[in-house]
């Protein structure tokens, strides 16, 4: 899969790691960059296409889809977090969570498989998260969405391996966009982890761990969970 020449898509892309990769894209050569979210106003970066998208709105996916016949290379970066918890927090935001993460995220890969087939195979980036291997209280709701949306990636990158798209699995840990902007972590700079993603798709690499704290933690799965959750008793 090369970037040069090819015709991106990018979901929730007027902000955040989503405008980097769009950014980034266009930079390596991008034919053409369709720039989404769900007001196609909101997005202001000079060469892309923008895009109306709610990944939550079948509709709006389908209409995606059909405007943007020509897509060899999907990223599939939008996202939310509501800070609920999964015991005590409000249902109707863990299921907006689930919805977005798992369920829009899926939405978006059935609407473009068939695209992508048509395109010669092309390749699907979808942004996970460390999150995805480890849960913090006040977030884990985000942790099971998005733990679901990693499973995802593994069971479409199956499905769709005889037509010869590349599934790739992005896996970072906290990094400096408007999402984490209340956290007094180290964070990421987003352009090293888009370059990392990108650099990676190139590669024809199925999974990209683009920090130490993602490489650490998929190390220590394998371990007795308290070594992740020392809390536990």
């Amino acid at each position: 899969m090369k970037i040069a020449n090819s015709v991106a898509l990018v979901t929730g892309s007027n902000r955040g790691l989503g405008l980097h990769f769009a950014r980034q894209l266009l930079e390596r050569g991008a034919a053409k960059v369709y720039a989404t979210a769900r007001d196609a106003g909101t997005v202001d970066l000079p060469g892309v296409e923008a895009l109306p998208l709610d990944i939550t709105d079948a509709a709006s996916v389908a209409a995606a889809a059909s405007a943007a016949g020509d897509v060899t290379l999907l990223v599939n970066n939008a996202g939310i977090i509501t800070g609920e918890n999964l015991v005590t927090g409000d249902p109707a935001a863990i299921r907006r969570e689930m919805d977005t993460h798992f369920y829009g995220t899926l939405e978006v890969i059935r609407a473009f498989a068939p695209v992508l087939a048509a395109n010669g195979g092309g390749a699907i980036l979808n942004v996970l998260s460390s999150m995805s291997w480890v849960s913090y209280d006040r977030a884990t709701a985000y942790s099971a969405a998005k733990a679901a949306q990693w499973s995802l990636t593994n069971g479409v990158r199956v499905e769709l391996a005889g037509q010869g798209t590349l599934v790739t699995g992005l896996h970072l840990g906290p990094t400096d966009t408007d999402m984490t902007a209340g956290l007094d972590v180290p964070k990421n700079d987003p352009a090293d982890v888009v370059r990392a993603a990108l650099d990676g798709v190139e590669a024809d690499l199925v999974e990209v761990l683009a920090d130490q704290v993602v490489v650490d933690l998929k190390a220590a799965l394998s371990a007795d969970p308290r070594t992740l959750y020392p809390q536990v008793v």
